[in-house]
């Protein structure tokens, strides 16, 4: 073997006995968590926005950017439901540079993985704390969950991780919504038997435990584009599309039949700024079909306080240090536009 032992990671539990949620906050995820599920349910016609950068970084900026949306979810709490996004895994999608706040707290810094556990679980909190929204966050490592379990009130499985074993195996023992994302080919069937794993039972090990679930009836779709041999972006929005996607979901007999669409990704062709005309889109489709409005219950938008990407030698507080997003002025007129046509 040629693993260097370096640290003994803390376990779930020591950290959060270390930054503990208080009861206030507790009572307040079990409200959001129920609203939430509520609309997975039918019990509820709200519409799920889950917006935010593409990756956290910096807290101050996170979490400056989230209390904004506190106060839009104020302006539009009767039709919509604001989850901000704080994805603390994500990396660079090649694994040069930033690895994400998992790893690097500080961008800027070499990788500390327990000050990065900590610092994620910190933001979080804080986050939550001044606006009032509970999060979502993507399962870039399913053994990092615990770390966040009493937090998030969604999670999202990414395009190069929903093939995987554990990943289905993890999201079967959640009680929370969990998205899972078509691949970057593109195949349905491969994101369709992602949500089938997850909806069923389990017995496996995890984070040196064997445990056994009962599985997720509110694991589904999320539609984010493909990409063809030859580097293509292929959207997958489309009225067809979504159309398509519910007869195969109907083949299944899942459980919670439900689409979100991710706004940026091969939706956009990889263009931010095309995030707001995909969204209307949608809407447009739901509007015309009774059947996309019953299945379609969300959109992913990737949004921060000033639109683009960071240069990697210039950091940009408020910028994405990843994928580029849109700023903030646009995504206010968005959230707004899109409760107006709701």
């Amino acid at each position: 073997m040629s693993f260097r032992f370096v640290t003994n990671i803390p376990s779930p539990e020591k950290i959060q006995d270390e930054l503990p949620l208080s009861d206030e906050l507790k009572k307040k995820k079990v409200q959001r968590d129920q609203e939430i599920k509520d609309v997975f349910l039918r019990k509820s016609k709200k519409f799920l926005l889950i917006v935010g950068p593409c990756s956290a970084d910096i807290e101050d900026a996170v979490c400056e950017y989230v209390v904004r949306l506190s106060d839009i979810q104020k302006r539009v709490k009767e039709k919509i439901i604001i989850v901000p996004r704080i994805y603390t895994n994500k990396p660079r999608t090649t694994g040069k540079g930033y690895k994400g706040m998992a790893h690097q707290p500080v961008p800027t810094e070499a990788p500390n993985i327990v000050e990065g556990l900590k610092a994620l679980r910190r933001m979080h909190i804080r986050a939550f704390k001044e606006s009032g929204l509970t999060a979502a966050d993507e399962m870039l490592y399913p053994g990092n969950y615990p770390y966040l379990e009493d937090l998030l009130s969604y999670v999202a499985i990414g395009a190069r991780s929903v093939e995987n074993q554990q990943h289905r195996l993890t999201v079967s023992g959640l009680d929370i919504p969990v998205g899972m994302k078509n691949p970057t080919s593109g195949d349905l069937g491969v994101m369709l038997n992602s949500v089938e794993a997850a909806q069923l039972p389990h017995d496996f090990i995890y984070n040196g435990w064997e445990v056994r679930t009962e599985g997720n009836a509110l694991a589904h779709c999320i539609l984010r584009g493909s990409i063809n041999p030859y580097g293509r972006h292929i959207p997958n929005y489309h009225y067809e599309d979504l159309i398509r996607l519910i007869g195969l979901y109907k083949k299944r007999d899942l459980s919670n039949a439900t689409l979100f669409i991710d706004c940026n990704h091969s939706n956009s062709n990889k263009d931010y700024s095309q995030q707001p005309r995909v969204a209307m889109e949608v809407i447009h489709s739901m509007r015309q079909s009774d059947l996309i409005r019953d299945h379609v219950k969300g959109l992913m938008i990737e949004s921060y306080l000033i639109e683009g990407r960071q240069d990697p030698d210039a950091a940009e507080y408020g910028k994405s240090i990843t994928d580029a997003c849109l700023g903030w002025d646009e995504t206010a007129k968005l959230i707004l536009k899109l409760h107006d046509y709701l």
